[in-house]
């Protein structure tokens, strides 16, 4: 049984290498193009509900190179050095491009085909509910669904249903999913489809083989999806979609026999 350890920097192959250097111009553009002349890069290139305003096909790609933190950036590009490099080397570069981007874009379809059934609900509820004349009723529905407090100098019972749909408008246009981690996850699934018995060292010492540590993982993410915590404000969806697309991809590729 062999263990898996990620190589030098030297040793990176060509997309893990320029998929890095991307992502870490785009970071420091972010904070200095925000810092310098207020412009907000990830807004711009974050992925919007695609019935926002804001919303621009090219953000299905951009926003794969966009992050909001240095965490964020960090445990997104270590994963790809990581389990990338490996991929890369097996399959090529222009193979592993193409499953990344599948992925990525695939992990963004993903988080607006859930968005839509979520903003379908909330138009729902201020159909319903909007134009309720009991003022407890409508501060409970605005604090559940929108986030907002309301009392009775707020808003009289016939500027209810207004209200909410101002708020349902600002929380649709304010919706932006950033990130690399939907491309990620798709590798990580794939590390684990391929090198299924090669051993990772969680926390640099537990060793488990990749197809289980792929499979807890895939089943924490669906768990914390359907949870639906309280000030989550992770796209766990669009990890699992990440993941669904990688796998029919790489399925697809083994009934061609190119894997």
């Amino acid at each position: 049984m062999e263990s898996y350890r990620p190589p030098t920097f030297s040793m990176f192959p060509p997309v893990v290498k320029n998929l890095l250097i991307a992502n870490g111009v785009f970071f420091l553009a972010t904070f200095i193009l925000g810092n310098t002349y207020h412009i907000d890069l990830n807004n711009l290139l974050g992925l919007h509900y695609f019935q926002s305003s804001d919303f621009k096909p090219y953000q299905l790609v951009t926003y794969m190179f966009m992050h909001g933190s240095l965490s964020h950036i960090f445990f997104n590009m270590f994963a790809l050095w990581m389990f990338g490099n490996t991929l890369e080397n097996f399959w090529g570069p222009k193979k592993f491009l193409i499953f990344y981007f599948v992925c990525g874009i695939g992990a963004g379809l993903t988080q607006e085909f859930i968005q839509y059934f979520y903003f379908q609900h909330i138009e729902h509820v201020i159909e319903v509910f909007g134009n309720l004349p009991n003022q407890s009723d409508f501060s409970a529905i605005a604090a559940k669904y929108f986030g907002v407090q309301v009392n009775g100098a707020e808003a009289h019972p016939g500027e209810y249903l207004e209200y909410l749909q101002k708020a349902f408008q600002e929380s649709m246009n304010h919706s932006v999913t950033i990130g690399a981690s939907g491309a990620v996850f798709g590798i990580l699934l794939a590390f684990g489809m391929l090198f299924p018995n090669t051993l990772l060292y969680v926390y640099f010492a537990i060793p488990v083989k990749a197809k289980y540590f792929v499979i807890v993982y895939g089943l924490m993410e669906l768990f914390f999806a359907v949870s639906n915590r309280p000030g989550d404000d992770v796209a766990h969806y669009a990890h699992l979609g990440g993941m669904v697309f990688g796998f029919f991809l790489i399925m697809y590729w083994r009934s061609k026999r190119n894997v």
